[in-house]
């Protein structure tokens, strides 16, 4: 629909189209807004005008339906119908009432923004209560007062208006009282008997709970703990309610830096706190950050290591910003190495030990950087003169010497610039495994005590034997409680050797090392070891193995297995098909693949052969026995293999020695190594390897016999064993149950 406002004129009314005349002026309400014209429904009579928009004296885009306007009435030229010019908007009328308390029902949408297509104007909604009764208002967001954004929930005042053209009431300058109570999050800072406090993560502030408000598992909550909860007031104070638990790590109170800065420490924390002190962030660093000079605080927490600092350290940090008020404060402070350099502190170098005097500023150095003794470059040649004796337990010891026995000094004696001197040394201080002797030629340095200038010989070590001194090797066969047997280095004999001759700590030995002794002669004549070192590792045999793998028999064990028998070798014959078959040969400790493995007669083993240098024999080495048996039972953490051993027909093994942790069964084939306590005499399995499974146990049927012994009694049968109830269960105090109420009682106390 076109308009031309020159076709406006006189009817009557007032009004012209000049608007130059002073015609009668009505009011009325905007019915319909369109893009460039809009329809008013007059108030004081049943009457609809259209206008057109350039008539409207004010701001298009303030216009609205509902508004009140006044107007003038003039007539279309063309139609002749009556229209409405020279629009002028005017307030509504207010309801002369004090402002009234409600709440947000229904929020204006967020997503609209004032984008509302032309004369569509988003609302909301607030109600309020009287006499008992809701009513429910809408408003605009031209009725909220100041610059704020309404939410549901909401507690607001407002006045009251109502259009006194179409009878409509609306909520008209609205002021928010206070934000809906959301949510808040902390962390719980400390707890007590009945209550604890949260560190709240929007504000830095304390606030108070009871226990009663918890809502979850009251034992697992700790200091610590991420937790949500709702703020109520009572009585004049605030107080956390509802209180739920967070998954670890959702409240962040702080961010941390990334960048890593260096500053001076201007003060530092007091080791004692005064009785006015409160600051919990006492310390401070000052710094140039971003070129600006800045003094940064610290507290106890902020140090990364225990190091105490002093006022003028250097050091390196981090920057904390605390989300919560923007204070920005160091952590994460390390002391800087050069810090010593500037500070005017004396430093000392020491190891640590347990001394009365008090050490602070502790740097650690590099390992061998202190040494409580100097050693000399020169290397000097001697002769001993006095043996050294290790320190011994009652384990090494006789019993018939019973006491622990302290370590003794030896001594040689050398010539160094014509003058012969004397010098102490120590077991400890003995290289290479060698144990020297009375006249052996030996080499050596000087080790001299810093506070003390006190020499000693260190690192010595073995040069030549003296004349008629005869050092054997061979290699540990057995080991008892306090004594043990020494397999030769021709693997044909064993040797005896108590503790007490033992040079260093005999748990250190275990079957197969290497030792080095001599030879000497006892009561009866009998030949033991005497002076037992334990050496570097050797071969027993030449690198002379055969690649080719037999398959035989235990013909002969150890003697260390059957002690009755004369010879200490055992004896192994070839089984299997081919020219070797029923050929013998001697094996000792050495040639078991597991030392500790206890081989029997009759069982069958997989070895090589070597040849011993010292006499050319052909001996069988890197046995292993061939074993498979059957789980008897399992119970708990032990169980039985059904397997022969001596005069035992079952071979006990522990559970922790079943490879991969596998649960055997009853019937289970496994494969195993025994091993002989050689303390006690008793074998035991190792290295249980299950092979196979057993079959599963299977619910046994009840015997024949005894099924046809049921299926024989009758209920009519007289003679049919029965039971008989002689008189009914009665407790202590003669009633049918017990009626004396349970509780605690205390050991040695009558009631």
């Amino acid at each position: 629909m076109s308009f031309d406002p020159s076709l406006l004129h006189n009817n009557g009314h007032g009004g012209f189209a000049n608007g130059t005349s002073m015609g009668v002026r009505e009011t009325g309400v905007v019915e319909k807004l369109l893009a460039s014209y809009g329809f008013i429904q007059c108030s004081e009579r049943q009457a609809r005008l259209f206008f057109h928009c350039s008539q409207y004296n004010g701001n298009l885009q303030e216009l609205k339906i509902g508004d009140d306007v006044e107007f003038e009435v003039s007539s279309d030229r063309r139609t002749g119908k009556p229209i409405a010019v020279k629009l002028v908007k005017i307030k509504a009328e207010m309801l002369p009432e004090e402002r009234i308390s409600g709440q947000v029902v229904s929020a204006i949408p967020s997503h609209l923004d004032g984008k509302s297509a032309p004369g569509q104007v988003p609302t909301g909604s607030v109600c309020y209560e009287r006499n008992g009764e809701v009513f429910y208002l809408t408003y605009t967001p031209e009725d909220i007062e100041g610059n704020v954004t309404l939410d549901t929930g909401d507690k607001v005042c407002f006045h009251m208006e109502t259009n006194k053209h179409t009878g409509a009431v609306s909520a008209h300058n609205i002021v928010l009282v206070k934000k809906k109570q959301s949510r808040c999050q902390g962390v719980v800072c400390a707890t007590k008997e009945a209550f604890g406090f949260i560190e709240r993560g929007d504000v830095v502030k304390e606030i108070f709970f009871h226990y009663s408000e918890f809502k979850g598992d009251l034992e697992a909550l700790q200091a610590g703990d991420d937790v949500e909860f709702t703020i109520k007031e009572r009585n004049g104070k605030e107080v956390a309610t509802d209180v739920r638990l967070l998954p670890q790590g959702t409240v962040i109170f702080e961010d941390i830096s990334i960048e890593t800065f260096e500053g001076t420490v201007a003060k530092v924390i007091p080791k004692v706190p005064t009785k006015n002190q409160n600051d919990p962030l006492p310390g401070r660093i000052s710094a140039r950050i971003n070129f600006t000079d800045k003094e940064l605080l610290f507290g106890e927490k902020d140090t990364k290591s225990k190091v105490t600092l002093l006022e003028g350290d250097h050091v390196q940090f981090n920057i904390s910003t605390d989300r919560r008020d923007k204070l920005e404060r160091a952590t994460n402070i390390d002391i800087l190495p050069d810090t010593f350099h500037f500070t005017k502190e004396t430093r000392e170098m020491d190891m640590l030990s347990a001394q009365r005097n008090h050490a602070v500023r502790i740097k650690k150095l590099p390992k061998g950087t202190v040494s409580f003794h100097t050693q000399s470059e020169l290397c000097f040649v001697g002769v001993v003169e006095k043996e050294a004796v290790p320190a011994t337990t009652n384990k090494n010891s006789s019993p018939s010497k019973g006491k622990e026995k302290d370590a003794e000094e030896g001594e040689i004696v050398y010539e160094a610039s014509g003058v012969k001197s004397t010098l102490p040394y120590y077991f400890k201080d003995l290289e290479g495994g060698a144990y020297p002797q009375l006249g052996d030629k030996v080499e050596f340095s000087i080790s001299e005590v810093k506070r003390t200038g006190q020499q000693s010989a260190v690192s010595v070590r073995i040069l030549n034997r003296a004349v008629g001194t005869k050092r054997l090797l061979g290699y540990i066969a057995t080991l008892k409680d306090n004594f043990g047997f020494i397999e030769t280095a021709n693997h044909d004999q064993e040797i005896f050797f108590h503790y007490s001759e033992v040079c260093g700590d005999v748990d250190n030995m275990d079957l197969g090392d290497t030792v080095e002794y001599t030879l000497s002669k006892g009561k009866g004549n009998k030949i033991s070891a005497e002076k037992v070192t334990k050496v570097a590792a050797v071969n027993g045999v030449e690198e002379d193995v055969s690649n080719t793998m037999f398959l035989g028999k235990v013909v002969r064990p150890l003697r260390s297995v059957d002690p009755s028998q004369t010879d200490y070798q055992g004896l192994i014959e070839i089984t299997e098909e081919g020219a070797s078959k029923g050929q013998s040969y001697p094996f000792g400790i050495v040639g078991m693949a597991n030392k500790g493995d206890c081989l029997q007669k009759g069982e069958m083993v997989k070895f090589q052969l070597c040849t011993v240098a010292q006499t050319g024999q052909k001996m069988a080495c890197n046995i292993v026995p061939q074993r498979r048996a059957l789980v008897e039972c399992v119970k708990d953490q032990f169980g039985f293999i059904t397997y022969e051993v001596g005069e035992s027909k079952k071979l006990f093994f522990h559970v922790k020695e079943v490879q991969d942790g596998l649960e055997l069964q009853a019937g289970d084939e496994v494969e195993f190594s025994v091993i002989l306590n050689q303390r006690t005499g008793k074998c035991s399995a190792c290295n249980v390897r299950r092979v196979s499974e057993g079959p599963k146990p299977v619910a046994t049927p009840r015997p024949d016999r005894l099924v046809n012994r049921l299926k024989s009694i009758t209920l009519d049968d007289t003679n049919a064993p029965r039971l008989v109830i002689i008189r009914q269960p009665r407790g202590p105090d003669n009633s049918k149950g017990f009626n004396v109420e349970r509780k605690s009682h205390q050991p040695g106390v009558t009631d």
